[in-house]
């Protein structure tokens, strides 16, 4: 007997709460693969539901051409019990026009936008629901058995993300608003325009049952380089057509300007912009995600996992390779049944255009075991990031006759202070051990060899000679006039005569070299035997202020040459200046639903005024999902910029509220306040 359904009621309300979607709102359906949910049906008068004589189907799909043998269509009838391994409907409903039906997804079924009809002959479509990957189930690829970690990877919809240099570590607040509005149908739409979608819709979507598939597509769509990704990369300097990368605090503003602009890629990103977005796009289809930081990370150009340094006589580095200051890519959390047992769990994913892999620009997901073993036979991309962390460097100074002469070298180089926001709290989590053994123990040697790229790098200072090394003072901000001192110590049994090279550069974070802002060329010093010597070179805003970049790096770089015998010595660091706090102090009790204000406040630091400053203020469940900005004008030296800020919360809990301050001669300044949202 055929039912007359009225209307299908989806029970949004209670099925989103249960499975942990709430924070996309109430009004749609959105659930988790491996739980079941509920619908009611409301029958029109005259129509009733007898089990065992009511009988019909439901189907589910997904994707434009959905298919039973891909497991995009799936056609089932009422069963006494859930089914664990395939789609499955039951109800307990006495006779009447009422029927509450329970509908159970397998853990391992492709998430996506699904479509969802009865069949009694007739098809009747009850209504359309998003399935996304179901951190909270045992049986599914992206389980978590931690509460508080799947808290943080997978619902937390703000963060910290480190930059600076291995000396002075700074966490940045972003906001990565997974659940922000329309943030959810941005990321599906991310998924539906990736070229593989294009060339074979159905395989596309029954592949995205696969986190790992899943997470290789993000790679690729968070960058613009051979599709219709999000983000264009810049590391040039110049940002007059498109954002400065240091600008953005959120991946809302990113996706929507993608999305709203029929995906036209959005100007411009840089290493920690790409992995925000990947992390936001991640944590909202369901796969739990962190940001990851790396601390003196290689970029090996010709695959032989060493970064070959090479410098002319006058210290002017001529290079392919490089060593970047940092970088910023993800770990996602994930089973690898594609490769052999012990390999489950953190998986490296890099969405920053680099390399091409599998003919992409694309990174990842490779497992942080495999790359802490030097296991680089494993999928996917395991050699890159392997050097990213593990590189040696070697030193070489280029002759005018062309001879090449090794000037020094390390395997302690690259790879320090991985780093990551910890759970549950705002400090940083070193992670270094997940993806390295410690540096120079027997176990991190025995990698690299096992990586089969062992070279025979003679650690420089082992041995008595001349040493030379930077000091620096521990104080340096920005707009500040302070010194820096070569020192060189002569550990042999005769005195030396040295010609001594110190000068300070301007250097963005990927390592590439600006302006000079201090040079000592072509000194000639007398170090006697069993003595040191200090010299100093002053640092003057004047001669920095007017090139620094929003980074605040400058690298220090010494090159002493000895008369007899002629050997190279160098010593290279890289300062980071330090910006102005930006004070955040809320105005009243913050309660949701209710107005709440903040006062935010900077002071100018530089000797000289700041023009067209403004501040940017965002945080999610806080303003709506809308940057609120606000133009302060000049502000004069050792003045404060001032900005009282409305907003109403939203939604309550423990919410983050981020600040941005841009300006002519300062800008990347961010601070960020937790708030906790009462009732």
């Amino acid at each position: 007997k055929t039912l007359d359904i009225e209307r299908c009621d989806l029970e949004s309300r209670i099925n989103n709460t249960t499975h942990h979607t709430d924070q996309n709102g109430l009004d749609r359906l959105i659930v988790r693969r491996g739980l079941p949910f509920t619908i009611t049906l409301h029958l029109r008068s005259g129509s009733q539901f007898q089990a065992g004589v009511s009988t019909f189907r439901l189907i589910v799909e997904i994707g434009p051409l959905p298919k039973e043998q891909s497991g995009t269509k799936s056609t089932f009838s009422l069963t006494d019990s859930a089914s664990k391994t395939a789609w499955s409907a039951s109800t307990t409903s006495p006779p009447g026009n009422v029927v509450s039906l329970s509908v159970s997804s397998p853990p391992d079924v492709p998430i996506g936008l699904y479509s969802l009809t009865l069949d009694q002959g007739q098809k009747v479509k009850l209504g359309e629901f998003v399935l996304l990957f179901n951190p909270w189930c045992a049986k599914d690829a992206v389980y978590m058995e931690e509460e508080r970690d799947r808290q943080e990877y997978v619902l937390s919809q703000a963060g910290l993300i480190y930059k600076g240099t291995t000396k002075r570590i700074k966490a940045s607040p972003w906001t990565f608003g997974q659940f922000e509005p329309g943030m959810l149908d941005i990321c599906l739409k991310l998924l539906d325009e990736n070229p593989k979608y294009s060339s074979d819709a159905d395989a596309d979507c029954s592949g995205r049952r696969n986190p790992v598939y899943v997470t290789r597509v993000i790679s690729a769509m968070i960058n613009s380089n051979d599709d219709k990704g999000v983000l264009v990369g810049n590391w040039s300097g110049d940002y007059d057509d498109g954002v400065r990368p240091s600008h953005w605090t959120d991946s809302v503003a990113i996706l929507h300007q993608w999305a709203d602009n029929c995906c036209q890629r959005v100007r411009y990103g840089q290493c920690w912009v790409f992995a925000a977005v990947a992390c936001t796009v991640s944590r909202a289809l369901g796969i739990p995600c962190r940001v990851v930081t790396n601390f003196g990370s290689a970029h090996d150009t010709n695959s032989n996992l060493l970064i070959e340094f090479l410098y002319d006589e006058d210290g002017n580095d001529i290079s392919d390779d490089s060593v970047w200051n940092f970088h910023v890519w993800v770990d996602n959390w994930m089973a690898r049944p594609d490769l052999d047992a012990g390999y489950d769990g953190w998986q490296a994913s890099d969405p920053t255009p680099q390399e091409k892999s599998e003919g992409v620009f694309c990174c990842g997901p490779v497992p942080l075991k495999a790359i802490k073993e030097g296991e680089l036979n494993l999928k996917y991309d395991a050699p890159f990031v392997f050097a990213e962390v593990n590189a040696d460097v070697v030193e070489y100074v280029k002759l005018t006759n062309g001879r090449m002469v090794k000037m020094g070298g390390s395997s302690m180089d690259v790879g320090h202070f991985i780093s990551t926001k910890a759970v549950g709290s705002d400090e940083r989590h070193d992670i270094t051990h997940l993806y390295k053994h410690p540096e120079g123990s027997l176990q991190e040697r025995e990698v690299y060899e096992r990586a089969k790229h062992h070279n025979d790098l003679q650690q420089k200072g082992q041995e008595p000679g001349l040493k030379v090394k930077i000091k620096v003072s521990p104080d340096m901000d920005i707009g500040a006039d302070f010194d820096v001192f070569a020192v060189i110590a002569n550990n042999t049994e005769a005195d030396k005569t040295c010609r001594v090279m110190f000068y300070a550069r301007i250097v963005s974070y990927d390592g590439k070299p600006g302006a000079n802002c201090g040079f000592i060329e072509d000194l000639t010093m007398e170090v006697p035997t069993g003595k040191g010597q200090r010299l100093p070179l002053r640092l003057e805003y004047v001669d920095y202020g007017d090139t620094i970049k929003s980074d605040r790096l400058i690298q220090l770089v010494l090159i002493v040459i000895e008369s007899s015998p002629r050997e190279f010595h160098k010593a290279k660091r890289t300062i980071v200046l330090e910006n102005p706090d930006i004070a955040i102090k809320l105005l009243g009790e913050p309660r949701v639903n209710q107005k709440l204000s903040a006062q935010i406040s900077l002071e100018n630091p530089l000797p000289e005024p700041l023009q067209n400053c403004f501040f940017s203020v965002m945080g999610a469940g806080l303003t709506d999902g809308k940057i609120l900005i606000q133009n302060v004008g000049t502000v004069g030296p050792k003045q404060e910029a001032k900005y009282t800020v409305e907003f109403t919360p939203t939604s309550i809990g423990s919410r983050t509220l981020t600040v941005d301050f841009d300006s002519d001669k300062l800008s990347n300044i961010k601070g960020y306040l937790n708030i906790e949202i009462k009732e």
